[in-house]
């Protein structure tokens, strides 16, 4: 009898001792890989607010550890982020930690984050220097090679499938769909134009086919815009379609953001008038060069997008729309203004009601050096 309640009682020694180390923090004995360099190449996937729990239980399960204890012991209850992960089969924990809280994050796949404003297509500045487009920013999000193999996707492979597939295989809005399918925009990949949103991409497939992935992405991105109000909560008297173009422009048009409403309302004043946009961010669209003093051939070419050769908006956004320039289309300022001038390199914008008073703003950004062309 004793000797039963003694060995009840190192039971429950035992127990209080492993609750214990856990409690504070003590790490518990699991089952660990001892190598570094591992057997094989594997992309994981952790969904979104995983816990350390469920990172070790994935990462068991794919056999890149041992066990989830000993990923949770190695962790050391530090925070790690969900996504797509290139990582080594049958590794020590300590490594798997390593490789996924990498400041470099050369282990994460299909993470990508697009500026407001950016193109699909990668464009080449005044200064020589090209930013890459989002097109661009999604293949190099996807490169990956696995065990010899190449995945993800290429620019050529998504230009083709954003200019053939039909709408429904892209994820397209049906407020949108009328619009990618227009005679001006058919077979050309900027009909996509605007519909994939700013901000961080985490869980880019770097397996799935482009259809699929610009189908997701698109698909994600109009979730964002109506929760941002496109549908729902849209002063400008615009489609929402139209709303997203005249956000664009106003994206690309004022430095800073408290100018937004009052650019989208110089816009909306125009199209209420019949009058030309006349717009520098249009004309740079398709321009071979980006300049913000725009002459020459990006003035006088005509093509949809340029607003010095057209009436009303282009056929599409210029670029990706974020919250704020959105929201500001969405609530424009009230006024008469009918034209806007930047004077320096620090956005400084100066509106006017009439041309002769536009004139005069003007030529102080002759003044600065911000202008050349006209001065």
């Amino acid at each position: 009898m004793i000797a039963v309640v003694l060995v009840a009682f190192l039971a429950m020694l035992g127990a209080v001792g492993y609750g214990a180390m856990r409690f504070f923090g003590g790490a518990v004995s699991a089952p660990d890989y001892s190598g570094a360099t591992g057997v094989a190449d594997v992309i994981v996937e952790i969904p979104p607010n995983s816990a350390l729990s469920d990172f070790g239980n994935i990462l068991t399960e794919r056999d890149v550890v041992k066990s989830t204890q000993a990923f949770i012991n190695a962790a050391g209850g530090r925070t790690m982020e969900g996504g797509y992960y290139k990582l080594r089969t049958q590794i020590s924990a300590s490594t798997a930690v390593s490789m996924m809280t990498d400041s470099t994050r050369v282990h994460r796949v299909g993470l990508m984050n697009v500026p407001e404003g950016l193109q699909l297509e990668s464009k080449k500045g005044i200064d020589g220097k090209t930013t890459p487009g989002i097109f661009q920013m999604i293949a190099d999000a996807t490169e990956v090679e696995i065990n010899g193999a190449h995945r993800g996707v290429t620019v050529k492979e998504l230009q083709k499938v954003a200019a053939t597939a039909k709408p429904s295989e892209l994820g397209v809005p049906d407020w949108a769909r009328k619009y990618v399918t227009a005679s001006e925009v058919r077979g050309d990949f900027r009909r996509l134009e605007g519909l994939i949103a700013p901000g961080t991409w985490e869980y880019i497939n770097p397996e799935h086919s482009a259809t699929q992935i610009l189908s997701d992405l698109i698909t994600e991105s109009a979730a964002r815009f109506e929760k941002w109000g496109l549908l729902n909560d849209n002063g400008s008297g615009l489609t929402p379609y139209e709303t997203l173009v005249t956000a664009s422009i106003v994206e690309r048009e004022a430095k800073n953001p408290e100018d937004f409403p009052k650019v989208a309302r110089v816009i909306l004043n125009r199209l209420a008038k019949d009058q030309r946009l006349e717009m520098d961010s249009t004309s740079n669209y398709k321009a071979k060069v980006t300049n913000i003093d725009v002459h020459g051939d990006a003035y006088s070419d005509e093509n949809p997008w340029n607003t010095y050769q057209i009436f009303g908006l282009p056929p599409t956004p210029i670029g990706a729309v974020g919250e704020r320039a959105l929201e500001a289309t969405e609530h424009p300022t009230k006024g008469k203004w009918l034209y806007f001038v930047s004077i320096d390199q620090d956005g400084t914008t100066l509106f006017a009601d009439d041309y002769e008073e536009h004139k005069r703003n003007r030529q102080k950004a002759c003044d600065t050096g911000l202008l050349s062309t006209g001065c």
